[in-house]
Order: C-alpha cells, then sequence, then structure tokens
C-alpha cells in the first residue's frame, strides 16, 4: 500500500503547504448542528469571533479567519467559546484553495442527482487503499471516493432509491481516521471570501 502523502486519484501529487508565509485559515467543525445534537448558532459565534475578521459559511460550523494567527490560538477560543466539546479540523487558507483550483471532478459525472464533497480529515492516513472507493462496491455505488490529496479526501455521491450513503461514514471507514465533510459548494464558498469575492 502507498504511504499517503498526496495523492489523487491514485496519481502522486505535490504536497501542499509547504515553505510558505503565514496565512488565513479555515476551521471545520465536525458533527454539529445534526440531529439535534451539539446544536449551536454559527453565525453568533463568528460575531463573538469579529475581532479576527471570522466569516461563517453555512449551518455546519465553517469558518474563515482571515487575520492570520496561530491555530493554537483559534483552538483555545473556540473551546472556550463553545457550548459544548468539538472536534474540529483547521487548514491553511491556501491549502483549501490549491484543492478547489484543480478541478478535480472534471473526469466525474455530473446531474441533478449528483453531488460533489471534499472531506477534511484530522490529519493525513498513513496509507490509502486503491482508489477509487465505491460503496455500494460495483456500478449501483452511491458513494465514489476518487481521490486523496494531503488532508482532502474528494467524492462523488449520486442518490439512487431511497437509501442515502453519506460520504463522510465512507471516508472514515476506508481511510481510518476522523473527517468532517461539505459539499463542493461550501468549498466554492470559501474560495470566494479569501479571493475578497
Amino acid at each position: 500500500m502507498p504511504t499517503a502523502k498526496g495523492f489523487y486519484a491514485g496519481q502522486p501529487k505535490q504536497e501542499l503547504g509547504r515553505g510558505r508565509k503565514p496565512v488565513a485559515l479555515v476551521v471545520f467543525l465536525r458533527g454539529v448542528n445534526v440531529g439535534g445534537h451539539k446544536r449551536f448558532q454559527p453565525s453568533v459565534l463568528a460575531r463573538e469571533l469579529s475581532d479576527f475578521d471570522v466569516v461563517n459559511v453555512g449551518a455546519a460550523g465553517t469558518f474563515v479567519i482571515r487575520k492570520p494567527i496561530s491555530q493554537a490560538m483559534v483552538r483555545t477560543e473556540l473551546l472556550r467559546r463553545l457550548p459544548f466539546t468539538a472536534e474540529f479540523m483547521i487548514c491553511q487558507s491556501r491549502d483549501v484553495i490549491d484543492i478547489a483550483s484543480g478541478e478535480p471532478f472534471a473526469n466525474e459525472p455530473s446531474g441533478k442527482d449528483v453531488s460533489r464533497f471534499v472531506s477534511v480529515l484530522a490529519k493525513r492516513p498513513r496509507t490509502l487503499p486503491p482508489l477509487p472507493i465505491r460503496q455500494p462496491a460495483g456500478e449501483t455505488w452511491q458513494v465514489k471516493v476518487i481521490g486523496v490529496t494531503g488532508r482532502f479526501a474528494l467524492s462523488v455521491h449520486r442518490r439512487l432509491g431511497r437509501s442515502f450513503v453519506y460520504p463522510n461514514e465512507v471516508v472514515e471507514k476506508n481511510l481510518g481516521v476522523s473527517a468532517t465533510t461539505r459539499n463542493w459548494n461550501t468549498i466554492s464558498a470559501i474560495c470566494d471570501i479569501l479571493k475578497g469575492r
């Protein structure tokens, strides 16, 4: 099995985020505002963190921190202000921009029943299984993980019938690391904020 330095659709890709100046951060909370558990108002938290120029993106707990600060400070502030214990992933903004700029879904199916997702991993997986990963296996797949680059796993969800296979579950089970998943539209919105659009 290959070590997981940075693979995309089974092919090596340059590792992200080395040898550059400090930049803004993006925070992805895991398992909040889902099914009545760990509920909070992201917009209120963003206002409380306004000294750090924080922008809330959606209701799933996604924040762009435009003022360059340390990840340690971000962790401290979030843990102090959230009303529950939370797991979250912090990424450098340039890594999010890098993953979005490569048009990773160009060769994948599209349509009203197809959604594209990015799972943000708590850490890089030690090894990678063969890609792509299909769940269920075969031509009736609903989730297909097409690539892993650094701490990002890219997947396509295809709705077939009434059952729903959630990409995050497939990613965590097959890569062996904790993750939180966002729709590609959220990633695009993050990039627009970072680029000042």
